[in-house]
């Protein structure tokens, strides 16, 4: 349960004051290692959450799929806009086919993502808040738009919020190991 309210707190963290602009959404999908030829499963179910976190009131949405050739061949944004297709998506998509950690994805991204509106970060709840954190570090104008993603559910996901949470506590506890004089 505690793992629970932490992904709840957090998928509400790091958030902008909202939209401006013309109505274009972007929703931004982070991907998770991928080892084979086709998205795995943590890669679906982020781009079935990143499909699920458009406004229907948006007047364009713009789907960014971030990730390169870090546990394959194949670009994770490759795997991850095949599967959004098989879906049955026919919005507009982008690949950001290069970086390999959070910081790149975001760093990457904020070309692709200048001219929307409304911005939605997609991945587990922690992870996605540490990317609006590093967005909001790199450019804050383009964090003032961030909006909450629906890649918080009560329940779903339940075998996976516990690791992401000692995934996360490791990484803190590494960066300010690191950050020490």
């Amino acid at each position: 349960m505690a793992a629970e309210v932490l992904h709840w707190r957090a998928s509400r963290s790091e958030l902008g004051g909202g939209a401006r602009g013309d109505g274009t959404e972007a929703v931004v999908v982070l991907g998770y290692r991928n080892r084979g030829g086709r998205a795995n499963r943590v890669n679906r179910w982020r781009v079935r959450a990143g499909i699920r976190s458009f406004d229907p009131a948006a007047r364009e949405r713009l789907l960014v799929l971030c990730g390169g050739s870090v546990g394959g061949s194949v670009p994770e944004a490759e795997l991850m806009a095949a599967y959004a297709r098989e879906l049955g998506y026919v919005g507009l998509i982008t690949r950001e086919r290069a970086s390999r950690t959070t910081w790149e994805n975001v760093e990457n991204a904020m070309v692709l993502i200048e001219g929307a509106a409304t911005i939605k970060i997609v991945s587990n709840s922690l992870h996605a808040a540490k990317a609006r954190g590093y967005l909001r570090q790199l450019r804050p104008d383009l964090a003032s738009r961030l909006a909450r993603a629906d890649d918080y559910r009560f329940g779903e996901q339940w075998w996976l919020k516990p690791a992401a949470v000692i995934i996360d506590l490791r990484h803190s506890w590494r960066t300010r190991r690191r950050a020490r004089p």
